[in-house]
């Protein structure tokens, strides 16, 4: 069949088609009159956007640099968020504040949870101070245990503001706060004097009948050999001095000048001040 007949063919086979077609709608046409829908019409939705991918490249990048960096980084960066809120953080909640993955990191975990900065209760991580206090009137009590002093480094990190707190209680002299003038550390001390001490006249006389050495050297070796650390180096002070050509001896007064004839005389309205001034003119 040449071409032209397969073309006839397929007009026809369409025409069947469409016939068919209209024959069945006929045949489901309603027979009496129409009546309205009583279902409202479903109203027009809008088109749905097309789900953007997200383009928060920069910081998915920034979490994946954290959970593939070194553990001492991940811990680091677990205790700062313990220390800053003194909060305590499930393992999930700490990914969410620093994307620290710790349950998918079992080194870092074990790591935190046998820190001695990190307290953990079997559920919760927090941050572990050196001494357990909260407020002004728990460090003064801590202060009072240790009448040697105890050194400001232990207790910086109690809480937040505890530095704030150690200079009022210095400042209503609850504390002495001082240095050492070697290891430049401040220490703090109780001020809690209950009430007047009875020294015996005999141990007075003793105290005063010993012989200082007027030598600050003298009295540094002294002390140290009964065990005391002195609180000034003057061997290292005296040596520094003759390296960078400092002398230890005192400067001499300088001789007050006296008023003579040829000082230029700007304060005639005073006299006492030119009395030696007139007795060596009545001399000559």
């Amino acid at each position: 069949m040449d071409l032209k007949g397969q073309l006839d063919r397929f007009k026809k086979q369409q025409e069947r088609c469409q016939s068919t077609l209209s024959s069945i709608n006929a045949s489901r046409a309603p027979s009496g009159p129409s009546r309205p829908s009583s279902v409202p019409a479903a109203p027009s939705l809008k088109p749905t956007p097309p789900v953007k991918f997200s383009n928060d490249t920069e910081r998915l990048q920034f979490i994946n640099s954290i959970r593939k960096g070194p553990v001492g980084a991940q811990i680091k960066r677990v205790i700062e968020l313990l220390f800053e809120t003194r909060q305590a953080f499930t393992p999930e909640q700490i990914n969410e504040r620093c994307y620290v993955d710790m349950l998918s990191n079992k080194a870092v975990f074990d790591s935190l949870r046998n820190n001695p900065k990190v307290y953990y209760d079997g559920r919760r991580f927090s941050y572990k101070a050196k001494h357990d206090v909260k407020d002004k009137n728990q460090l003064l009590s801590l202060i009072k245990k240790y009448p040697a002093g105890i050194a400001a480094v232990d207790l910086k990190d109690a809480y937040p503001n505890v530095m704030d707190d150690l200079q009022a209680l210095k400042a209503s002299k609850h504390i002495w706060f001082l240095s050492n003038a070697d290891s430049q550390e401040d220490i703090a001390y109780p001020n809690d004097f209950k009430g007047q001490i009875e020294v015996d006249d005999e141990f007075k006389s003793l105290f005063q009948d010993i012989d200082i050495p007027s030598d600050l050297l003298d009295v540094e070796k002294e002390l140290q050999k009964i065990g005391l650390k002195p609180v000034m180096n003057t061997a290292q002070r005296r040596a520094a001095a003759q390296i960078q050509g400092v002398s230890n001896k005192p400067k001499q007064k300088k001789k007050k000048q006296e008023i003579s004839k040829r000082t230029k005389l700007t304060n005639a309205h005073l006299p006492e001040l030119f009395q030696n001034l007139n007795a060596s003119s009545s001399r000559n």
